[in-house]
């Protein structure tokens, strides 16, 4: 259900509907499964009021979107003044990230809530869907700061999450140290260390490659693309050029695993602009960069320290920038690669486009991808919720650890990671040839459709046997 303006979560919405088309028609009794899902369990919209270190009281919005669970009562509810937004838990609790960003909206978290539910599904581990987060800025705020506004976020929010019930992450704003602030702040309301949160400190419960993880998950993931699609273009060779927008945290670790395995990165970017490194960027460079991100500083400021090996765009994104690119790994946001970049990047030569951000691309900029791809141009979309899923799938996996009161080496979760990885493209491959729309001969499969679809039918199935829809 659409509610106005709220464009994010209608694209959402509208591009799994489109996909859906070929499946509903075979299978119609599913239509209501999809009437169903679409909508939030419950929304959570709350205030929070912190302390500034002039003594000043500030006040932000939180939000939780959660779906198909048993919560607080309402009574609870308005006690806390909240509006919850819960989304499914068909296949598990609630799972999914805390965006802290002054964009952060309503529309926002239900588009991403929304795909989590699917690329949860993908995983094979037993979490539903959700997602929240604040209106509020880490940037620029001290570290006394930040603590006064998580202890008031986790003050209204504790009584809708758990080991059991709900598990959010870090994701955008939100990093070790303000998964520690919530964590400490959870622990003091309730009095009891369980595994409510994820991302957490490798010597409190975290786990080993979870930072890395969702970088590390999409180029596995893109490996089995590449292998398919077009092997002579593999990122073990240095020829072989990849352009990735954005310089957080998926960004670099997406970039340290492709110079790992021998391809060439020329390209990142940040809020201001976009780098392009003519000969390549290096590891030191991508780990100098890293400890720049975690002062905030700007790449603009890092390319001047550097000297001319690197070419500094100014409001720019990648994706126009070199005459050259074989793979595209969108990292920033969504909506960040348009129809007119779409059609720049084909003439690129462009090979393999795959998401580590969510709905990375417009409608316009899908269109264009997958039009080619059914010309036989060997250009192969992986939306966010597929290529992307190995973060989350991380983050079950260090639940799966904290349950067992176990902490497994980086060779076993890196090792999970990787077959995990390997079934989610395994079944958005085998559910794509049945359900792309088209009669597939020597055109790829649409990776949307099947990723899509696949997800779908493992939320709408666990619906239905709970009793959920009939």
């Amino acid at each position: 259900m659409v509610l106005p303006v709220e464009p994010e979560f209608k694209q959402a919405l509208n591009e799994l509907t489109q996909s859906l088309q070929p499946f509903l028609a075979a299978n119609p009794q599913c239509q209501k499964a999809l009437d169903i899902v679409q909508v939030p369990k419950r929304v959570l919209q709350f205030c929070v009021i912190w302390e500034d270190d002039k003594g000043v009281p500030q006040v932000n919005q939180g939000f939780r979107v959660q779906v198909h669970s048993k919560f607080s009562s309402d009574r609870e509810d308005q006690k806390c003044l909240t509006l919850l937004h819960q989304y499914n838990s068909a296949l598990g609790p609630y799972k999914g990230g805390l965006h802290l960003h002054p964009s952060i909206n309503l529309s926002i978290l239900k588009f991403l809530r929304f795909e989590q539910t699917f690329k949860n599904a993908l995983t094979g581990l037993s979490m539903g869907g959700g997602k929240g987060g604040s209106d509020f800025d880490p940037k620029g705020k001290s570290d006394s700061e930040i603590r006064h506004f998580c202890t008031s976020f986790m003050g209204k929010l504790f009584r809708h999450i758990g080991q059991d019930t709900g598990v959010p992450a870090g994701n955008i704003g939100t990093g070790a140290r303000e998964i520690g602030f919530l964590f400490g702040a959870y622990k003091k309301l309730r009095n009891e260390f369980v595994s409510m949160l994820t991302g957490k400190g490798l010597h409190w419960g975290g786990s080993f490659i979870r930072p890395e993880a969702t970088g590390y998950g999409l180029i596995y993931f893109v490996e089995h693309m590449i292998a398919k699609s077009c092997p002579k273009f593999s990122l073990t060779l240095p020829s072989t050029i990849v352009a990735i927008s954005s310089s957080g945290n998926v960004s670099q670790f997406t970039a340290l695993k492709v110079l790992e395995l021998g391809a060439t990165v020329k390209t990142l970017s940040d809020s201001k602009g976009a780098v392009v490194a003519p000969e390549g960027f290096t590891k030191e460079d991508i780990l100098s960069i890293g400890q720049l991100k975690l002062k905030g500083g700007s790449l603009e400021s890092w390319v001047a320290e550097q000297g001319s090996h690197f070419i500094y765009h100014a409001g720019k994104c990648p994706w126009a920038l070199l005459p050259v690119i074989h793979h595209t790994l969108p990292g920033a946001t969504q909506n960040e690669v348009s129809g007119e970049e779409a059609k720049a990047l084909i003439a690129t030569s462009v090979h393999v486009i795959a998401e580590g951000s969510n709905m990375g691309c417009t409608e316009e900029a899908v269109v264009v991808f997958e039009k080619a791809c059914k010309a036989g141009k060997c250009v192969w979309y992986a939306p966010g919720k597929a290529s992307n899923c190995g973060g989350v799938a991380v983050s079950g996996l260090e639940m799966a650890q904290n349950s067992q009161r176990l902490a497994w080496t980086t060779e076993e979760v890196d090792g999970k990671l990787k077959i995990i990885m390997a079934e989610a493209y395994a079944q958005c491959l085998n559910t794509g040839t049945k359900y792309s729309g088209e009669e597939l001969t020597d055109v790829l499969p649409s990776l949307l459709a099947s990723a899509n679809v696949a997800g779908f039918i493992k939320v709408a199935d666990a619906m239905k046997e709970h009793g959920d829809w009939w």
